[in-house]
């Protein structure tokens, strides 16, 4: 079992820069959801309108993106409140996932953002695993980028859920295997993409970097085991 450490401060990525704190005001929110999906969009990670993200704030709701917008080029506007139960508080449409993201909030009381993503690495590497298993990743240095892992020698096992379109569904799937392993730092839909999260937006950040480039590792030795002795 993992036991989850934090950490606080500031992060600076080349211009991304966002801000660690708990509880952040709605406007700071704001700020880090688009420096977040400006990040995303140049690693490749939010095609089309695809994504969604979010930031728990300081009056216990949060501030999360609106259906449709393309998560590379997200305005003030394309970021709205809602309740942590997915009751919107103004006139826009959230996005069809936010249950996924109050369900989080509602198991992880420290989480403060959760992002979801798409990629390449994540479709494909979930659409040849066998139902019911999981994405086991296991001696990669990498590993030490998930908040409690600290050596190349640990395992993680990320659960993998069929998709469906019915998130009250698919959130009934979720909950119980995150009631039951509580120290996972994210888990894959399949051929649709990753759910991370953290207790700040640059935790959930690194939680979402390290996991595709784990998936890209793994794909890719599918891959090359596949065509030897072609």
């Amino acid at each position: 079992m993992f036991i989850l450490l934090f950490t606080k401060g500031l992060i600076k990525a080349q211009a991304f820069t966002i801000t660690l704190s708990m509880g952040i005001s709605y406007d700071q929110a704001v700020i880090d959801i688009i420096k977040a999906g400006n990040r995303l969009d140049d690693l490749g990670l939010a095609p089309a309108t695809s994504g969604n993200y979010s930031i728990r704030t300081d009056d216990n709701k949060m501030a999360i993106t609106v259906s449709g917008a393309h998560k590379g080029m997200l305005c003030a506007e394309d970021v709205m409140r809602a309740d942590l139960s997915g009751n919107v508080l103004e006139d826009k449409k959230p996005s069809a996932e936010t249950l996924l993201h109050c369900l989080i909030y509602k198991l992880f009381p420290k989480v403060n953002a959760v992002l979801h993503t798409h990629s390449v690495a994540c479709s494909v590497l979930t659409r040849v695993i066998k139902s019911g298993e999981p994405v086991i990743l296991q001696g990669y240095e990498m590993l030490k980028a998930y908040p409690s892992v600290n050596t190349h020698e640990a395992c993680v096992k990320l659960p993998v859920f069929d998709n469906t379109q019915d998130m009250e569904i698919l959130s009934s799937l979720v909950e119980p295997v995150l009631q039951q392993s509580p120290d996972i730092p994210a888990f894959l839909i399949r051929c649709h993409g990753i759910y991370g999260w953290g207790e700040d937006m640059a935790e959930a950040m690194r939680v979402i970097e390290a996991t595709e480039m784990l998936l890209s590792c793994e794909m890719n030795i599918k891959l090359m085991n596949s065509t030897k002795g072609q």
